[in-house]
């Protein structure tokens, strides 16, 4: 019995000092935290959804789920490396308007000569431990090193799949600016980063950036956390607005009805930018379902589509492909135009008759 306790008491430290790596970021303290508190989407000790947001579906239990994932599930991965078309975004020209998805919820935007970096994970894995939740072959093409001096870096929320510690602590001396939800600088600072480069906003707040350009912090209906407490931080939605071109990047979302407010408020977007995989039945109220996509762009009035949050890891029960196939077959009957490049492809934002082809049946 003394052995036994003496080794669960072992693993007890061990699992205690693990959580209070660096890696796993700071919660909000003082000045930060009393204007958090201030927030009208915060109350009952951490963030709070618009509607009501059960993190799984009704009749579904945190243990059916975790047996399901790991033991009744058996998703396919891909068989061979993925195919990519890997641009030089250091070599790109002042006047190209692009968007070079990474994958996953990783990607570059050039817009108007401005570079724009959105919640990028180049570490090879969305996980505290290096060994877990590991990038599909062919899809971690882009290292750090690849990436230019940085005008604006959005970050929609703390999850390990979107705020990659690694990542960011390498590419800190590039980023001019960081734009993010509530509570995220304390991760930042705790990281290197310096109060000055970081804008920390609520749902609606505005930050006028350089010349010309505007960014909107706007709803999501997720959750936050990178450890054990949840929502001390907030997740969100951007709009990025240029002279010339609105783009809306969603983050993490369930589907709501903050997407139809956002389109009449900010709308019409040139690119709406939306995650379509790591969905499941049982957690449908955090992650949209296959078609909802759609209707989310359609109530943000926007032209056209880049659907993302797939393509890199497995993170849900379902099948690596089935997210661009799904996509793919529900956007026929309405007519809204949905990209999908190859990880690397450059989109050209300026061609409204660009094509791509089916790369994942390849």
């Amino acid at each position: 019995m003394f052995g036994f306790l003496l080794v669960m008491a072992i693993i007890g430290l061990g699992a205690l000092w693990f959580l209070n790596t660096e890696r796993f970021g700071k919660h909000p303290d003082k000045e930060r935290l009393s204007k958090i508190q201030k927030s009208p989407n915060y109350g009952k000790g951490g963030f709070e959804n618009l509607s009501q947001t059960p993190m799984l579906t009704e009749g579904a239990g945190y243990g059916k789920v975790l047996y399901q994932f790991l033991f009744s599930s058996n998703p396919k991965t891909p068989a061979k490396p993925l195919p990519s078309r890997k641009t030089n975004l250091k070599a790109l020209k002042a006047n190209e308007n692009v968007v070079i998805w990474m994958g996953h919820s990783s990607y570059f935007i050039q817009l108007e000569g401005k570079k724009i970096l959105v919640d990028p994970v180049l570490s090879g894995n969305a996980s505290p431990l290096s060994f877990t939740t590991k990038a599909y072959e062919g899809s971690d093409i882009y290292s750090t090193d690849d990436i230019p001096k940085i005008d604006y870096l959005f970050l929609s929320h703390d999850h390990w799949d979107h705020m990659d510690y690694n990542t960011l602590k390498q590419l800190k001396p590039k980023i001019k600016k960081v734009v993010t939800g509530l509570g995220n600088g304390a991760h930042l600072e705790d990281w290197g980063f310096t109060s000055d480069v970081i804008l920390e906003g609520d749902w609606y707040e505005s930050f006028p950036l350089d010349e010309g350009f505007i960014a909107h912090v706007t709803p999501a209906r997720h959750f936050s956390g990178r450890g054990l407490k949840r929502n001390q931080t907030l997740w969100a939605s951007f709009v990025l607005a240029s002279p010339s071109t609105s783009i809306y990047l969603g983050g993490d979302s369930g589907y709501g009805s903050h997407f139809k407010i956002i389109g009449e408020n900010y709308g019409p977007f040139d690119l709406a930018i939306l995650e379509n995989g790591q969905y499941n039945e049982n957690w449908k109220y955090i992650h949209m379902l296959p078609g909802e996509q759609i209707k989310a762009a359609r109530d943000l009035n926007a032209k056209a589509l880049l659907p993302v949050h797939s393509g890199k890891f497995t993170l849900a029960n379902h099948d690596w492909d089935e997210p661009f196939d799904l996509i793919s077959s529900e956007n026929v009957p309405h007519g809204l135009r949905v990209l999908t490049p190859m990880i690397g492809e450059s989109i050209n934002l300026k061609d409204s008759l660009q094509t791509f082809e089916e790369w994942w049946k390849q």
